[in-house]
């Protein structure tokens, strides 16, 4: 009545399941091909106090570091201005991916935006070619590189989780910035490095990682207005005009950034609407020296609201030295701290 073959069906899938792996790895280990492409050019970057020396080793105290990486194979080296920190009676090092150790000059720096450049003497330096961000999508794979703790290249993975289009979004907005959001982890050692795209270029600059999954970097289409605007100033012998150093690389708290820190379970009181986020504080600066830390969230300076990282800068910009009162809330505790900015030349 019943066909023994029809009942008792014969199963062969492990096998041709296994043997179709074969070369899989080869097809499609598509980031391991980035990286590869987009290491060498990827540079560690150690800022040295020439006041301050270590105990052990008998050499300059480090008080920041970060990662940069080479867009001209004659020694410039794009990274974040919070990393270089044009802090005085500092000196720069550059050590390449092959081990190579040179002494740089900060070139360029604008701290509105956090970018800067860094020149090294060398030559036939390998390159990361700048990409337009302009072009981004929201879902779109990227890869962060960087250095972090002096460790060769480090590598995080992540998708475009938000981008902005035009040309006012893409510069500044009273002089704000807006910046490409990414879910690939941004730590401080791989800041200034390249995010990069799956056709190798660099389509931002690695900036900040305000919590797991919300990280942010600078566009690269805005880089690319920030090196024309270097190289115009250069070739006119213009400068730009001096400001006070703080310490601190900060963010704007948007209404959409503090709706995203509430979602990812990070204590930001309900009556905060407007502010700067304090992400790092360089040691050994005023802003550490007046007890500022990383998480505060700035409201208040001298009385005034404060409702983004230009009115940060409109203080720093005044041309008398004077200590300003910053208002502050650490986790829901409110404080006033005290601040005296550097003059830097």
């Amino acid at each position: 009545l019943f066909k023994k073959n029809v009942l008792i069906p014969s199963v062969s899938a492990a096998s041709d399941f296994t043997s179709n792996l074969s070369g899989r790895r080869k097809q499609f280990n598509f980031v391991a091909d980035v990286v590869e492409t987009s290491a060498p050019a990827v540079v560690y970057i150690e800022i040295k106090d020439t006041r301050r020396v270590d105990f052990f080793t008998g050499r300059p105290t480090t008080i920041s570091n970060g990662s940069g990486f080479i867009i001209k194979e004659d020694g410039l080296i794009l990274t974040n201005a919070h990393v270089v920190a044009n802090k005085p009676h500092s000196k720069v090092e550059v050590r390449l991916h092959n081990g190579v150790t040179y002494s740089g000059h900060v070139e360029d720096v604008d701290v509105q935006s956090d970018l800067a450049t860094v020149r090294i003497s060398a030559n036939k330096l390998p390159t990361i070619k700048l990409g337009n961000s302009s072009e981004l999508k929201p879902g779109e794979f990227v890869v962060a590189i960087g250095s972090p703790l002096a460790l060769s290249n480090s590598v995080t993975f992540g998708v475009i989780s938000s981008t902005s289009r035009g040309s006012d979004e893409l510069g500044l907005r009273g002089k704000d910035m807006v910046y490409l959001q990414t879910d690939a982890a941004i730590t401080f050692g791989n800041s200034g490095g390249p995010l990069v795209n799956l056709d190798g270029e660099a389509i931002g600059v690695n900036s900040m990682k305000v919590t797991a999954g919300i990280s942010f970097a600078i566009p690269s289409d805005y880089v690319k207005q920030f090196l024309k605007s270097s190289d115009s100033m250069q070739k006119t012998g213009k400068t730009k005009l001096a400001r006070r150093y703080m310490g601190i690389t900060m963010l704007t708290l948007t209404p959409q950034i503090l709706h995203e820190l509430q979602q990812k379970n990070q204590y930001v009181p309900p009556d905060i609407k407007s502010g700067v986020l304090v992400w790092k504080v360089i040691i050994g600066s005023p802003a550490h020296s007046g007890g500022l830390q990383p998480g505060d969230i700035v409201t208040h300076i001298d009385g005034k609201q404060i409702v983004g990282a230009n009115d940060v800068y409109a203080v720093l910009a005044e041309s008398t030295t004077r200590t300003i009162t910053m208002s502050v809330n650490r986790y829901g505790r409110k404080m006033e701290l005290h601040v005296t900015p550097e003059n830097v030349d």
